[in-house]
């Protein structure tokens, strides 16, 4: 492959495939002000804003999953009742997007770049997502086409081809059978409902330790805290080369360092109280999502929302799925590990709250600077009387409570919401 032009530096400041339903342009209308109005009651939700985001979607056809229940009862708009699972599909199809993001040969492509898996608890008091790396190989079922038919079940492709054999769909039939997880709601969105979104939530800060240089993607950032929003979003978002080990290991945790923040920003009183940004954001999903038939209805979104505006930043979770290098038809590829990623998705299976004992990945750091909580002064009292336990041995001596939670091997990279990092940038 030949070199990049070099250009100069810029400051910066499961489910089966189905039927397509459409709706006409009356009802998209009257289900985009129920929408509005129905974020403005729940606007006190600390993800109210993405209510509004995946709730006008539905003016877009949908797609058909096998999890979904025909004729389900819509619930009210109140939190969604038990655990949730939806998956986040990332294309890197050019397809009707701007010229800017370059690649014409992909213009007609259509890959699952990033793939990510929402689980919200039973009891909504955690929240976890689990990036799959792009690269890594995985059996992929039996998938429908779109003109009819089935594409054969495949023992190793990389997971991102997923969209281009079978759409949404067959990419969540995939990771159901990869997590045994069962996903009812999804979601696609392209570059331009990155950018999009970006602008209508004013911009994320970010953190970067060490100046990022990518020809690639054409991003140029100095050491420092940057806003980034539209067209710088998106390419900090997409850079690889220009981060840690220029891997798509590296670039999830990256990833990893701007949603970690977006949350932190969504949670903030200002985002959510300012009504031309929570109206931005519905229009920034109008026309760049595709949703799955679960998502359409309004008050669905709003159900997931209230779900998670309670959750503590320090109990959402961002997991990158562990893997490893390994042979793969004769070649050296992403392969996953099969032990901690069984233990990740069956302490998910039984909604158990996860702690990171990993480092958060090649493309990120612990940001040296982030604020700390000042620890009041502990009160001087007399601590209560209490009646020990009985001790296995019977010799009643009091035995230590289990720690609650599941302690995730140290391959399973990441970091919580509550944690401040950097990108580290590729030297």
């Amino acid at each position: 492959m030949s070199e990049p032009v070099r250009r100069p530096r810029r400051s910066s400041p499961t489910a089966r495939h189905g039927r397509l339903r459409t709706s006409t342009t009356a009802g998209a209308i009257a289900r985009f002000i129920s929408a509005v109005l129905a974020v403005v009651l729940v606007s006190g939700s600390a993800i109210a804003a993405y209510a509004v985001w995946d709730i006008t979607s539905s003016v877009a056809p949908s797609v058909s999953l096998a999890n979904e229940t025909p004729g389900a009862a819509v619930p009210n708009i109140d939190a969604i009742e038990g655990g949730v699972n939806l998956l986040l599909v990332g294309s890197d199809s050019r397809q009707g997007q701007d010229a800017v993001f370059g690649d014409v040969e992909k213009e007609t492509a259509k890959l699952n770049d990033v793939t990510m898996l929402l689980h919200i608890s039973e009891d909504h008091t955690s929240a976890t997502v689990v990036s799959f790396p792009r690269d890594m190989f995985v059996a992929i079922p039996s998938c429908p086409k779109e003109d009819g038919g089935t594409y054969d079940a495949m023992a190793a492709q990389k997971i991102n081809t997923t969209l281009s054999f079978g759409g949404l769909a067959c990419t969540v039939l995939t990771v159901e059978k990869l997590t045994g997880l069962k996903i009812p709601f999804a979601a696609e969105v392209q570059f331009n409902g990155v950018i999009e979104l970006s602008n209508a939530v004013g911009g994320v800060d970010v953190c970067v330790a060490e100046p990022i240089d990518d020809d690639y993607t054409q991003t140029y950032l100095d050491a420092g805290t940057h806003t980034l929003q539209g067209m710088a979003a998106l390419q900090f978002l997409r850079t690889r080369h220009g981060v840690g080990d220029g891997s798509d290991l590296g670039r999830i945790s990256n990833q990893q360092v701007f949603l970690s923040s977006l949350v932190r920003t969504l949670k903030s009183g200002e985002t959510l109280t300012d009504p031309a940004k929570l109206f931005g954001i519905a229009k920034a999903a109008a026309s760049n999502m595709t949703l799955s038939t679960s998502l359409s209805n309004v008050n669905t979104m709003v159900s997931i929302a209230l779900a998670l505006k309670d959750i503590p930043l320090e109990q959402v979770v961002f997991a990158q799925y562990p893997t490893e290098y390994g042979d793969i038809n004769g070649y050296e590829g992403v392969l996953p590990l099969k032990t901690p990623a069984a233990e990740l998705f069956e302490a998910l299976a039984d909604d158990e709250p996860l702690s990171l004992s990993g480092e958060t990945g090649p493309g990120s750091v612990l940001d040296p600077n982030a604020p700390v909580e000042a620890t009041p002064a502990p009160e001087e009292t007399v601590p209560p009387t209490t009646e020990a336990s009985p001790a296995p041995d019977g010799t009643g001596t009091p035995t230590p409570e289990a720690t609650p939670g599941v302690v995730l091997d140290s391959s399973v990279q990441g970091q919580t919401a509550g944690d401040y990092t950097c990108s580290k940038g590729n030297d």
